[in-house]
Parts: structure tokens; sequence; C-alpha cells
């Protein structure tokens, strides 16, 4: 295979994503015209620490570094060491001594990356926060700003200035086993709430970062929730005006909002390895929004190219091929060899020297904007690490996230008084209360985080007569998940015939990544029995969903009174839920995803209108579902809301105006509650079939009983355009329907605008 060049210089006309700053371009260019190749080649490799560590013990070694650092002279390390968090003193240890070298032998400063997804979930003594599919259920963009100012104060305590988050990756395929890492399957409530967390992590002004923030790397670019057999890192196949519609959406937000850096989706699309698509990389993400970061290859990626892709034949042509479709710098991550290979590859212009100096110049901007040339490591007082305020926000999000799916009878909150049965795998555990990325990467809270409360120990601390019997226990053994133990379903069915109530809590162990793929979306029959079993005891169940993804219970669904899914709300999530069944605190999540009934019908709610021929006859329905368990936006509250007047701006609109929408909420029950409003809108008649509706706005508010508020949304008109068949966006003339808890609206566009454009 050949092996092309690429150029990587945005177009002429296009505003930067980010405000271009001189001072910041002079120090670049001073470092740069200094640089000798090896250099440059080693700023363009990563490394994970355990190729400058002991082999023995958790030190560095000494050689090793300086052999990494002088010789090689590599200039990012990332990961935890052997897989397992150290404290914040101990990570910060680490990362001085490497930065102490770094400027004694190369003069440039190292940068350091950590996977922090859910707060600082590296660090042993960290915050950690609800996962990301647990915010997006909350459908309020002040947590993923909360979440991001402690992730980034806390990792920057660290002397850690770079995290490999937020993901941003659509849970539109619940097989996949990073569902849990994304906010959900909707691009609106991915980019919102990204673009929240993005804006929250790096603070007001991207060029000049202060010592509270860090900078985030957005992932992963994109398209790598869908892969088409549900299994990790396996190719997708995804139109192409989906793909600049809906998956490019959220990363392009972020871009513009100044996101520093992106890290690449591991896979393929239609066909193409994301890490050597010239036309994403280069084209849509660095020339169409004339942005400046930097882009870094996922784990060994570039090595993929040759090993498992077949479009490279050595790892040679793999470096060439992804360094010249833009990737700047290269995840290797054992491999420092990587180094001599972009020398090699320069000098016989393989990779030509302006795609050299661009990446590098990418690199160098980083480490400036971080203010790494003044400030290696620092001294600062972060006295508010590990403080009260990150624990009650995090317990908060929990809250707000657990979505109540079913409360036949109100059943639900319990009185006090019952007899209560707790059982099921996930009744007594952290770690599948957090799930992976974890303290560790597959996730082991249990080690960690034994001074938080269980489901079964802060129900205990709710309420008075509580027994206990696992009936099931999962598998601790690394790379066993889905390995169950049944222990004792017959002492569970003893026990629940002496009891009023059982609570049942079943769904998943702790995994991330290919190690979580799996070839049934059902839960598993060993949980299912459980609950059959339990049932013929006639005793009435709250099923308790603990899962990364929504696993398949259509079969058990009917035999339980009422089900709480409470996802993954990290530490403070088994005491949220104890507060909600007791009604001490009041449900207000909603389901960011589709909940699917059928092992055969995975579908998203903005399905395409010809999906569902039943309700085809005459005009179409638009607030109709497919047959699923329960529709995305789908939460009960133990309060009742109600919508009327609902009004918008202008009855017929143009390309150019913003549309004016208002709905009155009034809380018509007996409690305060919280509730996700949520804007969608339906196009009626378009070029390509569409979707049968979209999420155009969402608004958290809090009504006490008897209370109204008038919720206003902002529509710009552009948002009801789409991709067209010739790739290009479009909003075309005719009606389109506005609608918000039951209330519906008809709207008019006078006209058909299409954009030249590439992003409107």
């Amino acid at each position: 295979m050949a092996i092309m060049a690429a150029a990587c210089s945005p177009k002429s006309g296009v505003a930067p994503a980010i405000p271009v700053d001189k001072d910041v371009e002079a120090k670049v260019e001073s470092v740069l015209k200094k640089m000798t190749l090896k250099e440059k080649a080693g700023q363009m490799v990563q490394l994970s620490i355990d190729t400058i560590t002991d082999d023995t013990k958790p030190e560095i070694d000494p050689v090793k570094l300086e052999k990494i650092i002088g010789e090689y002279k590599v200039g990012s390390i990332l990961n935890l060491l052997k897989d397992v968090s150290l404290s914040r003193e101990g990570t910060a240890a680490f990362v001085r001594q490497i930065q102490d070298k770094s400027m004694e032998l190369i003069g440039i400063p190292c940068i350091y990356g950590l996977d922090m997804i859910h707060g600082a979930s590296y660090l042993t003594d960290g915050s950690l926060y609800p996962q990301e599919i647990n915010l997006g259920a909350t459908f309020n963009r002040d947590y993923p700003r909360m979440m991001g100012e402690a992730l980034a104060y806390e990792t920057r305590a660290a002397q850690v200035a770079w995290v490999f988050s937020p993901v941003m990756d659509l849970g539109r395929d619940p097989r996949w086993p990073r569902h849990w890492e994304s906010w959900g399957e909707d691009p609106y409530l991915q980019a919102e709430m990204a673009r929240s967390e993005t804006e929250a992590i790096q603070g007001a002004d991207p060029n000049h970062i202060d010592l509270e923030h860090a900078a985030v790397s957005i992932k992963h670019y994109m398209g790598y929730g869908v892969p088409h057999t549900g299994k990790d890192r396996t190719p997708a196949y995804i139109a192409l005006n989906d793909l600049r519609e809906k998956y490019f959406r959220p990363f392009k937000e972020c871009l513009q909002a100044g996101a520093l850096t992106v890290m690449v989706n591991s896979a393929s699309i239609n066909g193409i390895p994301t890490h050597a698509n010239k036309e994403l990389l280069t084209g849509w993400a660095k020339e169409e929004l004339n942005w400046d970061g930097l882009i870094v290859t996922d784990w060994a990626d570039i090595n993929n190219l040759y090993t498992r892709d077949h479009v490279a034949a050595d790892k040679r042509e793999a470096v060439a091929m992804g360094i010249n479709a833009g990737i700047d710098m290269i995840m290797e991550p054992y491999d420092p060899e990587c180094v001599n290979i972009i020398v090699d590859l320069a000098e016989s212009g393989d990779i030509p020297m302006s795609r050299i100096d661009d990446a590098v110049r990418r690199i160098l901007r980083l480490k400036v904007r971080l203010g790494l040339f003044d400030n290696p490591s620092w001294d600062y007082d972060y006295k508010d690490f590990g403080c009260q305020r990150f624990a009650d926000e995090s317990y908060a999000a929990a809250l707000e996230s657990e979505v109540l799916l079913k409360n036949e009878g109100g059943i639900l909150p319990l009185k006090g008084t019952e007899r209560i049965l707790v059982t099921g795998p996930n009744a007594n555990s952290m770690r599948t209360l957090n799930g992976g990325w974890s303290y560790t990467w597959q996730g082991d809270a249990d080690t960690f985080a034994s001074d938080h409360n269980t489901i079964l120990e802060a129900i205990r601390n709710r309420f008075p007569n509580v027994k206990y019997v696992p009936a099931i226990e999962y598998d601790q053994e690394w790379g066993k998940w889905e390995k169950e133990h049944v222990t004792g379903i017959s002492e569970a069915v003893a026990a629940a015939r002496t009891c009023d109530v059982v609570i049942a809590c079943v769904g998943e162990n702790t995994y991330c990544e290919t190690p979580g793929n799996m070839n049934d979306l059902n839960l598993s029959a060993n949980q299912k029995d459980l609950v059959k079993a339990l049932a013929a005891t006639g005793k009435p169940i709250i099923l308790v969903l603990n899962e990364g993804r929504p696993r398949i219970i259509g079969d058990i669904e009917p035999l339980v009174k009422a089900v709480v899914d409470v996802m993954l709300p990290s530490n403070y999530g088994g005491d949220a839920l104890a507060a909600l069944l007791s009604g001490d605190e009041n449900f207000s999540g909603k389901l960011p995803f589709t909940y699917s009934k059928h092992i055969n019908s995975l579908h998203t709610y903005d399905y395409k209108v010809s999906e569902h021929n039943e309700t085809m006859a005459g005009s179409y329905n638009y607030d109709a579902i497919m047959d699923v368990q329960w529709p995305f936006g789908h939460g009960l509250s133990y309060t009742t809301f109600e919508y009327s007047d609902l009004k918008v701006s202008a009855n017929d609109f143009s390309a150019g105006d913003v549309l004016k929408v208002s709905v009155k909420v009034a809380n018509t029950g007996s409690r305060t509650g919280k509730e996700a409003v949520l804007l969608y809108s339906s196009d009626i008649v378009a070029s390509l079939i569409p979707d049968v509706k979209r999420l155009r706005g969402f608004e958290k508010i809090s009504l006490a009983p008897g209370e109204s508020k008038v919720v206003e949304f902002e529509v710009p008109a552009k948002e009801l355009a789409f991709v067209g068949a010739d790739g290009k966006w479009r909003l075309e003339k005719g009606e389109f329907r506005l609608s918000c808890g039951g209330q519906a609206a008809m709207v008019n566009c006078l006209e058909t605008k299409v954009w030249d454009t590439p992003n409107i």
C-alpha cells in the first residue's frame, strides 16, 4: 500500500474554534525552532507508566526513566501503575519525578494523562460521581458541571493536567459494553451535557488553564458506540448523513467550546479505520472547525492498522498512515521504538516535515496552554480536595439519576414498618454501584470504597426490620464478570415467606471495554430464576436494576410490583436509593435511552416513521412508541405533573428565526417533586424519511404541591434542519410539530434553505 502524505492546515475563512493567543503561539514557535527531529518525534509518542517503573515494586526505575526521556525524548506518560490507583500524594510524587527528569534532559515538560470519567476515579482518595449514563438521566446540566469542576480540581491536585474525559459516544446500541459511559442515545442531550462538563474541566479560558482546571480529551471520535456486532472495538456502518447530523454533533459542540484534545474511535466506520480516516480527523475536526488542538490515538490503535485491520503492511506503514491522516500523538503504549520509526519516516519523506511540525505545534500548544513550561509541577493548596461539597453533589446527582420505572398500586414509598428481605447479587456490593473505571480499570470499588454504603447497608440504615440472603453471588476473578454462583435461591424464598416485601437487587457485575462483551442481552437466567421463585411466594417484589446497560427483563417485569433502575450511581447510590424507597426523597430521573423489551428489537426513540407501520393510517402518530419496555424519557414520581398552555412565538418561520416555546407545568400531587421538561420536534414531510421525533430542549424544574411554572425554550430554526442525501444541511418548507408533555403545536416553515457549509 502506498503511503500518502497529508497537510494539516485549516481552511481559510473559518473562525478559530479557540481564539488565537499571540503569546501562546510565540512560545510554541520559540520551542519548536530549537528542537531536533528526534525531540519532535519523541513528543509525538505517549507511553504507559509501566515502561518507566520497576518490575517488582511500585517505584519509578531511574534507569528506565533516563532512557525513555533522555534517549527517546518521549513527551507523554499515561495510566495507572499495574492498573491500581494511588492516592493523590502517591500519584503526585510519580509525576513530579517524571517532570523533573523531562525538564533536566530535554527542557520540555511531560504531560501525564489519566482516565477520570466519573470524578477523580483513578485516585484512591478522590471524589467519585455517578457514571455519565446516570448524569444523563438527571436531564440537569448542573451535574456534569459540578462533576467537571471537582474532577479537574482533584486531578490537578495530583499533579495531573490531562484527563481522558468526557466520553461522548452515543449509546444507541445497548449490547455495547461501554453503553454506560455515554450520556444516552440522543445527540442533543449528549452535546449539552458533554459541553457543560468540558467547560467545567477546562475553565473559562482554554488558552490559559489555571491550577484548578485541566485539559480534556473528548472521546472516542466518533461512531464508536454502534458496532454492527454489538462488540467493543468492532466495525460500525453508519450512513454519512447520520454521521454528520447525530454522531459528529456532540464533538463539534465541544470543539467549538474549546476542547483541547480528542481521542479517536478504536474501531472503523464504513470500512475505514478511524485512526486512518483523514476526512474525519483532518477534514471535519481540524480544517472545517479551524481547530488547533491535539488528536491522540487510543490504546495501541496505530498497531491495529496492520495487526487487526490489514490496511497497512507493517508498523512503519501504519505509523505513517495514522500521522498523515491527522494523528498528532500515538498512544503506543509500550514500545518506544515508535519514536525512531517516526524519525525514519520523516527523513524518508513519507511523512512531510510540515505534518511533523504541525503535530508538534499542537502538542507544545497544549503544554503551553496548561502552563507546564512555567510550572511542570506546582505547589498549590488544594484545601477542598475530598471536601464535603463534592460528596453532597455526588449524592444529589445519584438522587436525581435513579429512575422509577414502575410503581404498581403505589407500593412505593415504603411505610417503614414492613419486614423487608433484601436479596440478589447486587445488594451488598460497592463495585456494582460504581462500574468500571473506578479505582481500577475493571472497577474494584469493594477494595477502595468500603467506608461507603452498599444498597443493603443503606437500607438497613433506613429501615428497622431487614433480612438479607444473597442467593446469587458474582465471581470476582478478573475477566469473569458474567460468571455467577447460585448460593441460596431456596433460602431466599424461605426468607421471603416471613417478610412483607422483597427488594431484589439484580443486574450486572463490573466490566469495562472488550472484557464486557457478551452474547445475550437478557438478564442472566440465574437472576431471572431468582425473581420467578420469589414471585411464586406471592410476596410483592421491588426490582432494583443495577446495571451498565438495559438488560432484557420482559418476562419477569409482570411478576414485580415496582422497578427502579439505579444504573451506576457510584459511592452514594445506595444511600440515594434508600432515601427514595422510604419517601424521604422523590424520584425525578428519566431514561436517557430506550429500554428494549425484546432481544431482536433494539430501537432508539428517534426511529424513522416508516419503522412503525401500525400508526401510519392517515397522519402518523407522533407520540407513538415502538413495542419497548420503557421509552426514552420515561420516569415516574411520587407526585403528578400536568402540562398545559403550550405556546409558540410564531406560527410561520424562516431559516434565520428563533422559535420561542413556552409551556406551563403544574404539580398536581401532594409531594414536592422535580420534573425534567422535554421539548420535541417532528418534521411532517421531508425529502428523506423523517425521524418520528427529536429532542430539541430540556429543563429541570422543582415544584411544590399546587405550584406551577412556565418553562421557556428557544429553538433556532436551523435546529430543525437535517443532513440530506447530498450531505448538505437543509431546512425544508412545510409543517413541523412541537410537543412537550402531551401538548403540541403546529408551525410552518416558509422556505427551503440548503447550506453550502458542512456545519451550521
